[in-house]
């Protein structure tokens, strides 16, 4: 595991100790509360958490996860200031920032690598920025010691597939369904599928997000995926007025529920 980073490691090791792996999110600056939701996510059992930045044009992001970056942006939370709150956050788990490429190309590829790094966050997921145009930011994440998550979207054909696998750092997240996040009364057919072609072509940890919201579709999701990401199902809840200890009993029951299945 030469070169492996600090969030791929850590994955890896609590997923060969037969562990399935658990990825809440966030969203950064989503009221006066979301760093304590941190800790509650991580004292819960999370294996890793990933933190929305909140952008004004989320493309990929359904309804729930749209809302709950508005808020934060009416409310006032900026990139520096998200990533400010984190640098004397300890969670004890690896941070995943997600965000959209406007806001690291005007903040720069290297000056952003930086800030995450310098803030305790690990790990990138850029979700518009496509393989043919990730080296600049690539060779500036690596620089920094900031791991950079690809995305697999059900469609993708077996060769690109094969490449996303080998470019990926930290874990490959594979997309569940085609379409934007978002809760789903069910687990898509396709997701099992995208798991086992992610797990035929690559060793580094295969976790499913995209409409994964109760801790039955979790334990489904990890029949043959390493993990899930769970998001908008738990924004849903701080968007409602959920707080910390509620957001804490949501992840805690993910966590149980995938322990008993595992």
């Amino acid at each position: 595991m030469s070169g492996v980073g600090p969030l791929e490691a850590h994955l890896r090791e609590r997923r060969d100790a037969g562990r399935k792996l658990l990825i809440p999110y966030v969203t950064g600056g989503l009221g006066d509360q979301w760093l304590d939701v941190l800790w509650a996510m991580a004292d819960a059992g999370a294996d890793a958490i990933e933190v929305g930045i909140p952008f004004s044009d989320p493309v990929m992001d359904g309804p729930t996860i749209q809302e709950a970056s508005q808020k934060a942006l009416d409310l006032g939370a900026t990139p520096i200031g998200i990533l400010d709150a984190l640098r004397d956050v300890d969670v004890s788990v690896p941070l995943v920032a997600m965000t959209y490429y406007n806001l690291v190309f005007r903040t720069g590829h290297r000056r952003f690598a930086r800030l995450l790094a310098d803030n305790h966050v690990c790990g990138a997921i850029i979700p518009d920025v496509p393989l043919e145009e990730l080296d600049d930011w690539a060779r500036a994440a690596e620089d920094g010691g900031v791991e950079t998550v690809l995305l697999a979207a059900p469609v993708t054909p077996d060769d690109r597939l094969a490449e996303l696998c080998r470019r990926t750092q930290g874990f490959v997240y594979g997309v569940s369904v085609m379409g934007i996040t978002g809760e789903r009364q069910a687990l898509a057919e396709s997701a099992a599928v995208m798991a086992k072609r992610l797990k035929a072509q690559t060793d580094k940890p295969v976790i499913l997000g995209f409409g994964i919201s109760t801790p039955e579709q979790a334990v489904e999701a990890t029949r043959d995926a390493d993990g899930v990401v769970v998001a908008s199902a738990l924004m849903r809840r701080m968007l409602d007025g959920a707080g910390p200890e509620d957001i804490g009993e949501a992840v805690a029951a993910l966590r149980s529920a995938l322990d008993t299945a595992g």
